[in-house]
């Protein structure tokens, strides 16, 4: 499997991890996943994100699902979360990742950090534990991470910390740190690959300022992938025709502490995945909700139909 690289482009769908009712790990369904996400059209995956429940593994069990994703994805890139707090766990995660044939790995700063020195500091002691070869994606999720990093600081760590090689961009508000990132990229900045997150509610506007595409998850990968292909080529008014179809439920899906079970429940739904079970704790939709959701996906179709 070929390193993640500043060239990386598309979409990279962060990927669930199914679960049985009985809360175990549900491998049949992580290769049915998989396949469902690479058929929409998905140019590489992400596990073990925020929204693959990896705190809830066992160690064994996130050794797993990386060895199972690899094995099915068929040469694809995958890039696995590593982030932690302690930096042992992290390299030793990042190395048996990237001895199964990862592409990269991600790495978000911890909670507890605050100064642009902390940070800097943070990235570049995980960079050199991994080693040079080990191609890292930096997830810039302060509305999750709480820790602010800032254009100048974003600038610095691309300067200082080649094997940074892209930014999963998921700063809110924060269209114009792409503006700015691609700015400096002109006057003679190194490039890096930029993939958006934030369940792609502002997807459109994130290619047209300069995004490669998104590293995120929606119960409809197959728009992620349309979208961005179309406004990638310019194609401004049918990519955002096409996004307003899936708005209201993409929108749906961002809120928080229930997100995630809307997302499983449309992957169940449409046979992705066999239960829409979290691990505990995690939320589960309620009889309204799931009502909500079933006259959001009506109305979906209903436009669809209607663009043709």
């Amino acid at each position: 499997m070929a390193l993640l690289d500043e060239k990386a482009r598309g979409v990279f769908v962060i990927s669930v991890t199914p679960f049985q009712n009985d809360g175990s790990l549900d491998l049949d369904s992580l290769d049915r996943v998989t396949d469902f996400y690479l058929e929409a059209g998905a140019d590489g995956l992400t596990v073990l994100g925020m929204m693959g429940e990896a705190p809830k593994l066992t160690g064994a069990e996130s050794r797993q699902v990386i060895q199972r994703v690899i094995a099915r994805a068929q040469g694809r890139p995958i890039v696995v979360g590593v982030s932690s707090p302690g930096l042992a766990a992290l390299a030793e995660v990042s190395h048996e990742a990237m001895a199964q044939g990862a592409a990269g790995v991600m790495i978000a700063p911890p909670m507890n950090l605050r100064t642009d020195a902390q940070i800097l500091n943070y990235y570049r002691q995980a960079c050199g534990l991994l080693g040079g070869d080990v191609p890292v994606v930096l997830q810039d999720f302060p509305l999750a991470t709480t820790v602010q990093i800032s254009d100048e600081l974003l600038g610095r760590l691309i300067d200082d910390l080649p094997q940074i090689v892209m930014l999963k961009h998921e700063d809110w508000p924060g269209l114009s740190k792409i503006s700015k990132l691609r700015d400096a990229e002109k006057k003679g900045r190194r490039r890096i690959s930029v993939l958006c997150g934030n369940g792609g509610v502002f997807l459109p506007e994130e290619v047209a300022r300069g995004a490669d595409g998104a590293m995120t998850g929606f119960g409809f990968p197959e728009m992620l992938v349309q979208v961005t292909d179309l406004a990638g080529r310019g194609e401004m008014d049918r990519a955002q025709d096409l996004f307003d179809a899936y708005l209201p439920l993409v929108r749906y899906e961002q809120q928080p502490g229930v997100g995630l079970a809307v997302r499983k429940y449309l992957l169940a739904k449409r046979g992705a995945i066999a239960s829409a079970a979290q691990r505990q704790p995690g939320a589960q939709l309620d009889a309204l909700a799931q009502t909500e959701v079933e006259r959001l996906l009506r109305r979906q179709e209903k436009r669809l139909a209607e663009l043709g």
